[in-house]
Parts: C-alpha cells; sequence; structure tokens
C-alpha cells in the first residue's frame, strides 16, 4: 500500500533579467524564487490499483513520482510503501518499483539493450531463472526479439519506449511508475503499451501510478483519476465522476482544470 500525508515540498529557483550587465550582477547578487512543487499532499493508493495521476504543468506529478521513489526528499510530511520509506530505504525500496520516465532513459545509449538488460540483472541482483524468465515473457508481449541486439540510439522513440518499459520490469517490481510513457508515440505504439501495461496489472497485480497528458491513456488504463494542481490535490476520484456525456475525456479535463483556474 502506498500512503502520502502532508507532504510537502519546495525549490529555490534563481531569476535574473535579460543581458550581459544582468549577468555580471547575478554574480555577486543573486536573486531567488522559491516555488512550492507540493504543497499538503495526501493520498493512499490500494495494492494492484491502476490510478491517473493527472494536472497541468508544474503541477506538482513528477516530483511526487520522484518522492515515491525515493530520488527526492521532501521538505515534511510522511510517505510509506508497503512500509518502507523511499528516500530513507532506497536499496530495498528500488527492488520492489519500477520507473520509467517519458523523457529520461535507463539504457546505455551506445551499446545493445541486451547489455543494458544483463547490466540491469547485476545492479538488482536477479537470479539468472528469474531473469531468463522476465526476458522471455517480456520479449514475447512487448515484440522485442528484433530489438535486443541494436543500441538504443538506433531505435525510434516507440522501439526504445517499449524496451524502457521491459528494463523497469525485469526484477519483477510490485509497483511501476510510468511518467508520460507514452509521450511521442505513434498510435500503433501506444496501442501495444496501453495492452501491454493492462496485462501487467491483470497477470501480475501490478500496481500502476500514471502520470499522462495523454487523456486517452488515462481513460483506456485507469478508472480512479487524482487531479493535482498548483501542487496540492483538488480531485479523487472516478472518471465517471467528472465524465460528461456530450464531452470527450479531453475536453471533460479542459473544463476541469478551467474550473479550478489551474
Amino acid at each position: 500500500m502506498i500512503t502520502m500525508e502532508n507532504v510537502c515540498k519546495s525549490y529555490k529557483v534563481a531569476k535574473r533579467n535579460a543581458g550581459f550587465l544582468e549577468a555580471c550582477k547575478a554574480l555577486f547578487s543573486r536573486e531567488y524564487e522559491e516555488i512550492h512543487a507540493l504543497d499538503n499532499v495526501s493520498f493512499t493508493i490500494r495494492d494492484g490499483e491502476m490510478v491517473g495521476y493527472i494536472g497541468p504543468n508544474g503541477a506538482g506529478k513528477s516530483s511526487t513520482i520522484k518522492i515515491l521513489s525515493g530520488i527526492l526528499t521532501p521538505d515534511s510530511g510522511t510517505c510509506l510503501i508497503d512500509g518502507r520509506v523511499p528516500w530513507k530505504d532506497r536499496i530495498r525500496h528500488v527492488k520492489e518499483i519500477g520507473v520509467v520516465f517519458g523523457q529520461r532513459s535507463q539504457l546505455w545509449w551506445d551499446v545493445p539493450v541486451i547489455d543494458s538488460f544483463e547490466l540491469l540483472k547485476d545492479i538488482y541482483s536477479i537470479p539468472e531463472q528469474v531473469y531468463r524468465s522476465n526476458l522471455e515473457e517480456l520479449t514475447d508481449l512487448l515484440n522485442l526479439g528484433e530489438l535486443l541486439r541494436s543500441p538504443a540510439r538506433q531505435l525510434s522513440l516507440g522501439q526504445r519506449m517499449r524496451c524502457e518499459i521491459a528494463a523497469s520490469l525485469l526484477h519483477s517490481p510490485k509497483i511501476l511508475f510510468l511518467d508520460e510513457p507514452t509521450i511521442g508515440l505513434d498510435a500503433v505504439s501506444k496501442l501495444a503499451v496501453r495492452d501491454f501495461i493492462k496485462k501487467q496489472n491483470e497477470t501480475h497485480g501490478t500496481t500502476v501510478i500514471l502520470t499522462t497528458h495523454d487523456m486517452q491513456d488515462i481513460e483506456a488504463l485507469t478508472n480512479r483519476i487524482i487531479l493535482i494542481g498548483k501542487g496540492r490535490i483538488l480531485m479523487d476520484g472516478t472518471i465517471n465522476d467528472i465524465k460528461q456525456n456530450d464531452l470527450t475525456i479531453d475536453e471533460t479535463v479542459a473544463q476541469l482544470y478551467r474550473s479550478y483556474e489551474i
């Protein structure tokens, strides 16, 4: 079970005006602006749930995922995932989670994908039999057979994302964090990724937290949605709670954003 209670996170961002003179001034006197990325964020996610975590750019979605995965430490509040505090027990925690960032890669750019997988096997200390079984299953379900011997830099975006998802699941994690997993993918690749995520949840009971701006992903994969805006949880309910018959899911969410002024 995932529990966050009153989690806060702020950043200091340097600001200056344009121009060489302003750049020189900033060397001696720098102005900062404090950004409240998360402001008393609280929610609970049960084992095996698939949850859509939505909000506009800068709402705090990625900061939440980074705290849940142990990358960031919050300023205050508590977070427990199956009894673990992510940022305090990172080695044990990362063995139980998989993370896919649509704009970040865990594959080594210039080596064949299978070499990256072998290295991840050693990093996660995956037993040989478990690794071979998972690799065979993922290769079959994600159609990776022709991709494993190619360097990551030679793959299309859709091919690379399929490999990224496989890499995040080699160690059989109980929880999967997906941050924009279908960004930039064509229609065929999106459908393939969605279908695979569904099967992973149904077959292995994997808990999935999905953050995306693609509302078709949310509608296809999740029922429960958590809306965050300006660092605050604004709504926690089902798609049916907000869906209007005469509007598409994109129009419904856009109207929701306007109603909350985010």
